[in-house]
């Protein structure tokens, strides 16, 4: 099982309104066209980006705009605005494991500190990580392809 994709698309969609925010009118349309998805899919997304402050749209405007400077947002940031975690835990639970099984009875115990280290893990690396950065790499991979074109 993987997590979605909705945070590797919010990423793409940042790294597009920067790279061609300045030439072209950003749509979801325009965004759609670049991640290969449905329109639809980018609105969901940006709706939920736009709620947390993160991106700017408004419908017959110059197009969707980074709302903060990137050096403001981390991916983790990001990765809360998409609600990637529910209920706060990043691993769901089974709700009700057998008591009448030793297992089943004991599993939290076993296995809760263990899943709360990991996401702490994931938190810290994520919240590190500048979108400025991922803007940054893109600006140089986007750059190193069109010179061997």
């Amino acid at each position: 099982m993987q997590f979605s994709s909705r945070f590797a698309i919010a990423i793409h969609m940042f790294a597009c309104i920067d790279t061609f925010g300045a030439d072209h009118k950003v749509t979801s349309k325009f965004l759609a066209g670049s991640i290969n998805v449905n329109p639809v899919i980018i609105r969901q997304i940006l709706g939920k980006l736009k709620a947390a402050g993160l991106l700017n749209s408004k419908q017959g405007s110059s197009g969707i705009r980074i709302a903060k400077d990137p050096e403001e947002i981390s991916l983790l940031d990001i990765f809360q605005a998409l609600e990637m975690i529910d209920h706060n835990q990043l691993f769901g639970f089974h709700e009700n494991p057998s008591t009448d099984c030793v297992v089943g009875r004991n599993i939290h115990y076993i296995l809760d500190d263990r899943l709360e280290s990991i996401q702490q893990v994931l938190e810290e690396k994520l919240s590190s990580i500048r979108l400025s950065e991922v803007l940054a790499d893109t600006e140089k991979y986007v750059n190193e392809k069109n010179v061997k074109k």
